[in-house]
């Protein structure tokens, strides 16, 4: 069996203050558009790739974000599509999938890990 090596990055992404309470705001990190969500309300931090895999548009930053039961998402400010924050998984039933960052805040900073 091969063994796969992973590496992430630590990379200051922006302030707390740049986000929104229970909403997001899109950073740009190495040419890619990535969607940071201060969810207030449950007292944690996510992010995700900008890009909603379902029409190609650059808008889940913009999204709404709750909860299905106990299950963080946002949903797609265009066509609705929701997706799990914690994993990307579409909650809608479709097979679309986003890609998903670790989050780490710090004092007044926002970090992510790529």
């Amino acid at each position: 069996m091969e063994n796969i090596e992973i590496k992430t990055q630590k990379i200051y992404a922006c302030q707390i203050s740049d986000v929104p309470e229970n909403g997001g705001a899109c950073v740009l990190i190495d040419g890619e558009q990535i969607a940071i969500f201060n969810f207030t309300s449950k007292g944690e931090w996510y992010a995700t790739q900008n890009l909603c895999p379902h029409k190609q548009q650059m808008a889940l930053s913009r999204g709404l974000i709750g909860s299905t039961g106990t299950e963080p998402k946002v949903a797609c400010p265009f066509h609705k599509k929701a997706f799990s924050l914690k994993n990307g998984a579409c909650l809608s039933g479709e097979d679309f999938t986003l890609k998903t960052y670790p989050v780490e805040v710090e004092k007044d900073k926002v970090f992510l890990y790529i």
